[in-house]
C-alpha cells in the first residue's frame, strides 16, 4: 500500500460508486455547512472556498451547495456538528489519524475504536501519530496526462512545492495558501485531476504486504464506511 492516489483510483461496480457518492455528499455537506459558520461568501472565506470547490469537482447540485452554506451561517435550520481527529496505529505499525464531523462524539469514539479494535488495531493517544504528519494541498495528476517536466515548472512557477512519481500518477504537494493558486493553473493547462484537497500528508509512506496488507485494506474500508469519517492519513512508523 503506499500512497492517498491508489484510493482515489479504485473501481467499483455502479451500485458500490452510487453508495460512495452519497457518502461523499454527506461529508461534503458536512464540510461546507461547517466552514461557512466562519462566513457564507467563499470569496473571503478560503475555507468555505475549498470545499465549495471540492464539491463542484463531485458535480453536486448548486443547490444542495447553497443549502449547506445556508445551514452553516444559520440561515437554514440544521444539525450542529463538531470536528475532531482520532489518533491509531492499523496492522505493521502503520499511523493513522482519523478526522470526522460529527453530532455525537461519544457514539463516534465508541464506533470509530470498534472499527479499529475489529481490524488489527488501536487507538492512541493524541499527539502520539500527529506529530508526522504535515498539512498541505495535495493534487493527484494521472501520469498520462502530462510529462514529468512540464508538470513541474508548471507547479513551482505557481508556488507549489514538489512532485513526486506515485507509478500511475503524479502527486503535487504545495503550502495550503498556494493550493488554490496551482489548482487553478493546472485546470488551466487542461490538466485532469484524480484528486484534489487541503490535508495531512505524511511524512514518509510504509509498504504493507500478505496478512498486513489486506488486514489494512480492512480497516481502511471500515472506516470509510463510517459516515462521521472526513479523511484518513496513513504514515510509516518512526524506527
Amino acid at each position: 500500500m503506499s500512497g492517498h492516489s491508489k484510493w482515489a483510483t479504485i473501481k467499483h461496480k455502479k451500485g458500490a460508486l452510487d453508495a460512495k457518492r452519497g457518502k461523499i455528499f454527506t461529508r461534503l455537506i458536512k464540510e461546507i455547512s461547517m466552514a461557512a459558520k466562519s462566513g457564507g461568501d467563499p470569496e473571503k472565506n478560503p475555507r468555505l472556498r475549498t470545499a465549495v470547490l471540492a464539491a463542484k469537482q463531485e458535480n453536486m447540485p448548486a443547490d444542495n451547495i447553497k443549502r449547506a452554506i445556508q445551514r452553516g451561517t444559520g440561515e437554514l435550520p440544521g444539525v450542529s456538528y463538531e470536528e475532531a481527529t482520532f489518533e491509531g496505529y492499523g496492522p505493521g505499525g502503520v499511523a493513522i489519524l482519523v478526522e470526522v464531523s460529527t453530532d455525537n462524539r461519544n457514539r463516534t469514539v465508541s464506533e470509530i475504536r470498534h472499527a479499529f479494535g475489529k481490524n488489527g488495531g488501536n487507538m492512541a493517544e493524541a499527539g502520539s501519530v500527529s506529530w508526522m504528519f504535515h498539512k498541505k494541498g495535495y493534487i493527484v495528476v494521472p501520469k498520462s496526462a502530462a510529462k514529468e517536466d512540464d508538470l513541474m515548472n508548471l507547479v513551482l512557477e505557481n508556488g507549489g512545492e514538489d512532485l513526486r512519481d506515485d507509478g500511475e500518477n503524479w502527486e503535487v504537494t504545495t503550502d495550503p495558501a498556494s493550493f488554490e493558486t496551482v489548482l487553478e493553473a493546472i485546470k488551466k493547462a487542461k490538466l485532469p485531476t484524480a484528486m484534489a484537497e487541503v490535508s495531512m500528508i505524511p511524512q514518509n509512506y510504509v509498504k504493507l504486504e500478505g496478512a498486513n496488507a489486506n488486514t489494512m485494506i480492512r480497516l481502511i474500508e471500515a472506516l470509510e464506511d463510517h459516515d462521521d469519517v472526513d479523511q484518513k492519513q496513513l504514515e510509516e512508523v518512526a524506527s
